[in-house]
């Protein structure tokens, strides 16, 4: 087993594409990331471990958010339990790819996690404003549905885009496959409102009430408007894959 400089070497030679990535993943996530996975290297877990890891910290920060009454000690636990819930969700797969050790059954319990985060994160709001709230009224209820169904349509489509390109691909044999583009620093930025690790900020307001709810909703709002463009844009890339 090498020495921590030595892993953290080699994980940076395992990072996967900065594509589509936003600065927030690319420049503090990953590398934080990259951190997590060579201390895990080096204690000896395997990536599953470092996804129920992943779980432990992001499902107990939002029981809090459901259970406990708002305060800033608890804005400033739950941030921090759920930026290090989302490290250790980058960290799993740079494990994997460093020791050669993914593979089906770790790929889906990474998205069962995912899945179940993106459902549980609003289901905590929607409590938290039922039972600590004093809303000014009964229809904030709906904007955690809402923002709940943004998420979960676009991870699904999303996740689904991905595997009928590759899918296609597959058919068409390794001379169709289209040549990466670069990684752009306008995509980067652009996708910073869309990125978890910058929603996650939205938490640091939960010791004021009034402006996590401002705050909420605005997210609520940016990350529906990108839903309607990325629909679009997955739409007219797989209707290409069936003309092409």
């Amino acid at each position: 087993m090498g020495s921590t400089g030595t892993v953290l070497r080699e994980l940076r030679g395992a990072q996967k594409s900065a594509k589509g990535v936003s600065l927030y993943s690319r420049y503090v996530n990953r590398p934080a990331g990259r951190v997590l996975a060579a201390g895990a290297y080096r204690a000896g877990m395997t990536p599953n471990q470092v996804t129920l890891t992943s779980a432990l910290f992001t499902f107990g920060a939002l029981a809090a958010v459901a259970l406990v009454e708002p305060s800033w000690t608890l804005a400033v636990l739950v941030y921090a339990a759920l930026v290090i819930g989302f490290a250790f969700d980058s960290a799993d797969g740079q494990l994997a790819r460093l020791t050669g050790r993914g593979g089906p059954d770790g790929e889906w319990l990474d998205h069962v996690v995912d899945c179940g985060k993106m459902v549980l994160v609003h289901t905590a709001v929607l409590i938290s404003f039922y039972r600590f709230g004093e809303l000014p009224s009964d229809a904030w209820l709906l904007l955690p549905l809402g923002f709940q169904l943004a998420a979960v349509v676009t991870f699904c489509a999303g996740l689904l885009r991905e595997q009928l390109g590759k899918a296609a691909a597959s058919a068409r044999g390794p001379s169709w496959a289209v040549p990466a583009a670069p990684a752009s620093p306008v995509r980067a930025v652009a996708l910073l409102p869309a990125d978890y690790g910058v929603f996650c900020l939205v938490f640091l307001l939960l010791g004021a009430p009034g402006a996590f709810r401002t705050g909420y909703a605005v997210l609520a709002a940016v990350h529906t408007l990108f839903l309607a463009a990325f629909l679009a844009k997955w739409f007219r890339e797989l209707k290409a894959l069936r003309a092409g």
